[in-house]
């Protein structure tokens, strides 16, 4: 059996090579030959040559560890299967776009508040809506730029100075607002699905003062046995945004119910093996195993 493992050539760091070689790693332990490319060495290819593999080279799978959907797309246009899909990377890469898939399916998260959409060109005119961001929500709250990964691009603001300051230097482009969930302050859980399974689970929390809780930002870890709850909604919100696999964070409310903060597709795995023992990478293989061979 041949694949494709799709990494982007651009942000092909240290951390992201390590996880390619784990996947690799699991792959060929189940004689699958994958092959490693970036997506500047494999491009969409349209008009010219419809035969973009030849049959021999044409793969059996795609694990597609990037999000960039065009050429996502474009592989799934040839027919081969790809995992995750172009779809659900794009639903996962914008969080407006997943706060509306989970608000779709009725999964509880933080009153959350889209920003009007404005022009690159334009900008906003006047920032009026900002009062009812503040009447809806209060302060303190969260700022989240709509793209963004390992809780860079998210903002906690105390008052109204320093909203509007933030949302001027954001700019035009897409972002949100939170809820502040004080009871979750620091701490999360980062619950790891494959298929409609989940496969571990961690308690993320912070000792630096940090109102996230990622790793990236100082946090610290430990294995976590998320309650029947906590699982069904984990896999409540794959299955919402179409995913075959992806990370679900957690927060805690005022009683201690879990509600959602955000889903990733890409979900670095190696602090969840370092935390668990737990390998994604042999986990998700083998749930692509039984969807093509079935």
């Amino acid at each position: 059996m041949k694949a494709l493992l799709v990494v982007n050539e651009f942000l092909f760091t240290n951390k992201f090579s390590e996880l390619a070689t784990w996947i690799l790693e699991a792959a060929k332990k189940r004689d699958i030959d994958m092959k490693l490319v970036t997506n500047a060495e494999i491009l969409a290819v349209m008009g010219a040559n419809e035969n973009r593999f030849v049959d021999d080279e044409k793969p059996d799978f795609v694990l597609f560890w990037d999000k960039d959907i065009r050429l996502c797309r474009y592989l799934e246009a040839l027919g081969i299967p790809v995992f995750n899909s172009a779809k659900a990377i794009e639903i996962c890469d914008d969080k407006s776009k997943t706060h509306l898939a989970l608000f779709e399916a009725k999964i509880p998260m933080p009153e959350t508040i889209l920003a009007p959409m404005t022009y690159p060109n334009i900008g906003y005119s006047n920032y009026n809506f900002l009062e009812q961001v503040e009447h809806s929500l209060g302060f303190p709250m969260v700022v989240k730029e709509c793209f963004g990964s390992f809780g860079a691009q998210v903002y906690l603001v105390h008052n109204k100075e320093e909203l509007l300051s933030k949302v001027k230097e954001i700019g035009t482009k897409p972002m949100l607002f939170q809820k502040f969930i004080k009871s979750s302050a620091g701490k999360d859980v980062r619950i790891q699905v494959v298929g409609e399974k989940v496969v571990t689970a961690m308690y993320r929390y912070s000792v630096n003062g940090d109102f996230r809780a990622n790793i990236t930002n100082g946090g610290h870890m430990k294995a976590y046995k998320p309650n029947e709850w906590e699982t069904e909604l984990a896999i409540r919100c794959v299955k919402a945004i179409g995913l075959d696999f992806a990370g679900v964070d957690l927060l805690f409310d005022e009683k201690g119910r879990a509600i959602v903060c955000e889903v990733n597709s890409n979900a670095h795995f190696k602090n969840i093996y370092d935390c668990t023992g737990v390998n994604a990478a042999d986990c998700m293989i083998d749930y692509i195993l039984g969807k093509v061979m079935t």
